[in-house]
């Protein structure tokens, strides 16, 4: 998985389905770790769960952790859901509900067993970790360049702007490429300044990162020292 190397556990994983509280079955990916010591709940991109992220999820249970990513998209209509093209996600966002999203992620931390859990995303779903973390869910949350704002076209629906809980959110690391056209340099100085009391909140920029840097190697975009220190300080963090 790109710049995430393998720690010393072995660990198992295995698609699972997760029932949402209204009742509705999410596809999710369970990673299993020998000897597990804590818990991560992992908030894929807009495309979901899939190969990319069996083999993230593996990798971070070989340092310890039991980890659970549900399927963003479970109540899209099919056609949303097999697509392979990201416009027709990206198009469907608007109709996505907080309210049913972030309770799925609470699920998958229920699932994962343990008292305490972190939250970690990717993109949009580093948006939705942002608003997890202030959920009183997650003892510690790590988006990854998800948005601060809500792109305009995702507006006027059931998904809320990330700003306005990020004053409550658990110890959050968030990191962001400072090229990335989706968290602007006043956006990530919006978050700073919500956080300017918070020393347990930390802002981590890569100047020259674009959109997407770490987590999907066989993008243009990935990053691999970037990506690299990235995942260093996340585990670090993680590890508490």
């Amino acid at each position: 998985m790109g710049a995430l190397e393998a720690g010393a556990q072995s660990a198992a994983v295995e698609r699972i389905t997760l029932t949402g509280r209204d009742g509705t079955s999410v596809d999710a990916i369970l990673a299993t770790p020998a000897d597990a010591t804590g818990g991560v709940v992992l908030h894929p991109d807009v495309m979901g769960v899939r190969p990319l992220f069996d083999d993230l999820c593996q990798r971070l249970a070989t340092h310890g952790y039991v980890v659970c990513c549900p399927e963003p998209f479970a109540r899209a209509p099919r056609d949303v859901r097999d697509a392979d093209d990201s416009a027709v996600r990206l198009g469907f966002l608007p109709h996505l509900d907080d309210e049913l999203q972030l309770d799925d992620l609470a699920v998958a931390a229920d699932r994962v067993g343990f008292p305490e859990v972190a939250v970690l995303g990717f993109c949009m779903g580093g948006m939705q970790a942002l608003k997890a973390a202030a959920t009183g869910r997650f003892q510690r949350a790590v988006p990854f360049y998800g948005m601060i704002r809500l792109p305009v076209p995702w507006r006027g629906g059931g998904l809320r702007e990330p700003l306005e809980h990020a004053a409550d959110v658990c110890p959050t690391l968030a990191v962001f490429g400072g090229a990335d056209p989706f968290t602007p340099p006043e956006d990530i100085e919006a978050l700073r300044t919500v956080w300017r009391h918070r020393d347990d909140c930390t802002v981590v920029v890569y100047p020259d990162a674009e959109h997407g840097f770490v987590h999907a190697p066989d993008r243009p975009a990935h990053r691999p020292d970037d990506a690299a220190d990235a995942w260093r300080h996340t585990l670090a963090f993680l590890a508490g």
